[in-house]
């Protein structure tokens, strides 16, 4: 019996499409989703009882594994305290104080509920504080789905080939102004002919949604050169590398400070939860010090601080070097093997975290991203998963490695690979 099957049947008839979020429904990569009952460590189980070694790890937060003692125990607290107050709680204070102590941008941050919710949030802030209202994003780039953001949105809808931006109006992104990523003459371009109605420029630090990208020698500091210049402010998506590519966010890694920050996942230990934060006169703009407006009745929930608190104290003391060198050996192999098979691979991998594109051309932006070839890629996430290695379902995603996986899963994962049939 297919458990998940049936499920699956019994979803559609009552969520649409029978997922709670696109690209779970696995459709470009001809499969069906897998119903998850449990995960311990690096494994996941399905509801047949099937095991995998998980490179997904819930999208990225689950940077210790699944079900973390640590992370566990206090759970189990504060949920025996109250699951929600609607009003604040010690924990939010601690993580606030935690994530500023942490990221160098950041002297003030506000608890919301997702990444999505972060984004627009700063968003709102960064065009109240500024008073102007275009925002600066780039091709294949995803912060969320807040309507002024799905403009060349990566990820997802660069995933089930949806084109343009339905049930958005044209007004609504009409003040969104698009670049590649790593073109940097680019963005001066559209400084050149907006700047003075620029908001900020929001950016991946790290781009994660449209396969794994690194920022070019300068990029970074580039745009943060232009934001000075022009009054705007620079906004970084964090809630893939935050505590990812480093402890203290790519912002700490590459060396460039942001005027804000947004993130998500990994601080809150795998429960729903966001945050924005930044430079404090900027901060203080959001009510009720100032005249922004955002509001929710679950931000700063206990039992999420909680958990996000606890998985931040535990990668505090983390190996974050010996992690990266373990993901970056991995990647290389499982590029090597496909490639003695006679498949044209690249393969980008930093910190904990890699992408193997079906192309022989290096991806260094969404143009580049979108050469891969999507048949091969179909070919391999289904020999693995049947395998029992379960990889993201989508060839515009990372994988993403945690400090829970052993030396024998990636053994397993390599075998796995030989097998593979392309």
């Amino acid at each position: 019996m297919n458990t998940s099957r049936t499920l699956f049947e019994r979803a559609q008839r009552v969520i649409p499409g029978g997922v709670n979020s696109p690209v779970r429904a696995c459709k470009s990569v001809d499969s069906e989703p897998l119903f998850i009952a449990s995960g311990q460590g690096s494994m996941i189980i399905d509801v047949d009882g099937k095991e995998y070694i998980d490179y997904v790890m819930s999208w990225g937060p689950m940077l210790l594994g699944h079900s973390h003692p640590n992370v566990n125990q206090v759970v189990h607290q504060a949920v025996d305290r109250g699951t929600s107050y609607g009003a604040p709680c010690q924990a939010e204070v601690e993580l606030a104080e935690a994530v500023i102590e942490a990221l160098p941008g950041v002297d003030m941050v506000r608890m919301v509920n997702s990444g999505t919710e972060a984004t627009m949030s700063a968003l709102r802030l960064a065009r109240g504080f500024t008073g102007r209202a275009k925002v600066v994003k780039f091709e294949g780039g995803y912060h969320g789905h807040a309507d002024a953001f799905l403009a060349s949105a990566g990820s997802g809808v660069a995933t089930l080939s949806i084109p343009g931006t339905p049930g958005v109006p044209e007004d609504t992104v009409k003040d969104t102004l698009l670049a590649p990523y790593n073109d940097l003459e680019a963005v001066k371009g559209l400084f050149a002919e907006h700047g003075q109605d620029i908001a900020a420029i929001i950016v991946e630090p790290m781009a994660g949604n449209m396969g794994l990208v690194a920022p070019a020698d300068g990029f970074l500091q580039g745009m943060r050169e232009l934001c000075d210049q022009n009054g705007s402010l620079l906004i970084f998506d964090e809630v893939i590398t935050g505590f990812r590519v480093a402890f203290g966010g790519a912002q700490s890694r590459f060396g460039v400070t942001p005027d804000l920050t947004t993130l998500g996942k990994i601080i809150g230990g795998g429960f729903p939860v966001g945050a924005y934060g930044g430079r404090k006169d900027i901060m203080e703009r959001i009510a009720p010090c100032g005249d922004v407006y955002q509001a929710g009745t679950l931000s700063g929930n206990p039992v999420a601080m909680a958990a996000g608190l606890a998985t931040l104290e535990v990668l505090s003391k983390a190996d974050y070097a010996g992690l990266e060198a373990r993901t970056s050996a991995l990647a290389n192999e499982l590029a090597d093997i496909l490639r003695a098979k006679g498949a044209e691979v690249a393969v980008n991998t930093l910190a904990s975290m890699f992408t193997l594109f079906f192309t022989a051309s290096p991806v260094t932006d969404f143009a580049s991203a979108k050469t891969a070839d999507g048949n091969k890629y179909t070919a391999f996430y289904k020999q693995m998963r049947e395998q029992g290695v379960y990889l993201a379902p989508s060839g515009f995603e990372c994988a993403m490695v945690s400090l829970a996986h052993t030396e024998d899963d990636f053994t397993r994962t390599l075998d796995a690979a030989r097998k593979v049939d392309l």
